[in-house]
């Protein structure tokens, strides 16, 4: 090799593999910093598409996550609620039941009027604010408006997976937020028959003094009408309640009627519970999902700080040998002065 002084061959080397190792050392104080072996698009160009990808659907599932126990959370709402109700109920028919022994006159049946009377404002009140979110949970009416209750006929999806298919929900029916008031409960049985064979409206009818009161169940006079049917009582002329003088308009032809409403609201928490288990399951199947994905997004990732370390000893010894080398190779054209 010849000996120049304008061009120093040797320090270019140095230089070339001192930059290297430098740039090296860097990397390495930057991968250990920062915990991640891939910090910018040039350090893994697929790697860092791939956990671009990875880490959007793990932040989808912890919303998913967060939705499936938001919808749980609705639906213990519902059912306890649902629950009041039914323990109303069952004592309005125990009242009636008490009502249809021959062994209680006017005003022992009135003091039950008024009980039942309190059971059904209270069954309405609930029904009437049951609320979670903005959504009324017991107040949807078919065909009427519904505007105030914060959801469709289409019923309510929960968004419990990461893409827009029917596999990534969970459907609750319009049939758990039916109107769960007296006239939602009971409207619908109008033309349903005692064992005597008379109709519920006009057994209501018949315990308001001769007008009909089905479509107006929830006022407070209707209620009292319907728990004096319930009772054994009328309403006469005067607007006073008196015994019932028919036979066949006894207590005991409401409690039929009061079964299919329990009934009704019974077969709902089923629904609530079936869909309960499927949230439970959806949440389950989140926290796998997301734990494998977290997984895989650390091996491609996460900083192997043992390896690292080897890496940045290494790279810090080729920088200070190559620094060494340098200054030695920088002194390579002096030598030329010897020759002069």
């Amino acid at each position: 090799m010849p000996l120049t002084i304008n061009t120093n061959v040797s320090s270019l080397i140095a230089q070339r593999n001192m930059n290297n190792a430098t740039n090296a050392l860097n990397a390495s104080i930057e991968r250990m910093s920062t915990g991640y072996t891939i910090n910018h698009a040039k350090d893994n160009a697929a790697g860092y598409s791939i956990a671009k990808t990875w880490v959007t659907q793990i932040n989808s599932l912890d919303v998913a996550a967060s939705n499936a126990a938001t919808g749980s959370d609705l639906l213990t709402t519902a059912e306890e609620n649902y629950g009041l109700l039914v323990d109303h109920l069952q004592r309005v028919r125990d009242l009636t039941e008490q009502a249809a022994n021959g062994t209680y006159g006017s005003t022992s049946k009135k003091a039950i009027q008024g009980e039942i009377t309190a059971r059904f404002q209270e069954i309405s009140r609930i029904a009437s604010n049951s609320e979670f979110n903005g959504i009324k949970l017991m107040a949807f009416t078919e065909g009427g408006d519904n505007s105030a209750v914060g959801i469709t006929e289409i019923g309510v999806d929960i968004q419990v997976g990461l893409y827009a298919d029917a596999n990534s929900r969970i459907h609750l029916d319009i049939d758990l937020f039916k109107n769960a008031s007296m006239s939602g409960l009971f409207k619908g049985m109008a033309s349903e028959t005692s064992e005597s064979g008379v109709t519920f409206q006009n057994l209501l009818k018949a315990a308001n003094g001769g007008t009909d009161i089905i479509n107006t169940l929830n006022t407070e006079d209707c209620l009292k009408s319907f728990a004096a049917a319930c009772a054994g009582l009328k309403k006469s002329d005067d607007g006073s309640y008196v015994l019932q003088d028919d036979g066949t308009m006894t207590p005991r032809e409401m409690l039929a009627f009061l079964d299919i409403a329990i009934v009704d609201i019974s077969d709902r928490v089923t629904k609530i519970g079936a869909a309960q288990n499927r949230l439970t399951s959806a949440l389950s199947s989140i926290d796998v999902q997301s734990q494998n994905l977290t997984s895989s997004l650390s091996t491609l990732r996460d900083t192997d700080i043992a390896a690292e370390s080897s890496n940045y000893l290494q790279s810090q010894i080729l920088q200070q040998a190559s620094a060494t080398l340098l200054s030695t190779a920088n002194q390579l054209p002096s030598i030329a002065l010897n020759l002069l």
